[in-house]
This record gives C-alpha cells, sequence and structure tokens, in this order.
C-alpha cells in the first residue's frame, strides 16, 4: 500500500512537472511535449498532478477537445485508485 502511494505521488508530481513545463514552452514558443506523452503520464495515474497544472498554469483550458479526453482519464483515474485502495 505505502509503495502504490509513494508511486502516486511520483507520478504525479512528474505529470505536474510536465504540464508546467509544457506551458513554460509555449510561452516562450519552443517546440512543444505532445499531448500524447501528456495523456500517457495521466493515464498512468497522473491525472490528479495534470489537473492541478492545468488549474494553476491555467494551461490548455481553451482547448475543448483536450479538456474532454483529458477528463475521460480523470475520472478513469478516480474509479482506477478507488478500487486498488478499496
Amino acid at each position: 500500500m505505502k509503495l502504490f502511494l509513494l508511486y502516486l505521488l511520483s507520478i504525479n508530481s512528474i505529470s505536474f512537472i510536465l504540464f508546467g513545463f509544457d506551458k513554460f514552452l509555449a510561452i516562450k514558443n519552443k517546440r512543444r511535449i505532445p499531448e500524447k506523452e501528456l495523456f500517457t503520464v495521466s493515464t498512468i495515474g497522473g491525472a490528479f498532478g495534470g489537473m492541478f497544472a492545468i488549474l494553476v498554469f491555467n494551461h490548455k483550458l481553451s482547448k475543448t477537445n483536450f479538456m474532454w479526453r483529458f477528463m475521460f482519464i480523470f475520472i478513469i483515474n478516480i474509479f482506477g485508485i478507488y478500487f486498488l485502495l478499496r
């Protein structure tokens, strides 16, 4: 159980950093992190970190298609974590 919680903390920290770095790259008009990679990190447990970064950095909120797919992954994460911790 402790190992799983440590994993969740780690992957969500990585997700937060990736989303934040992508926002930084967007501001600097540099090559961005592909959405596929952001979705991958979110899918393997980093959706909470991604959601926190979206809200903190105000990142990708205007991208409706991205937000719908991200919310689907976020909900799947909630159910997955619930059933794993139950």
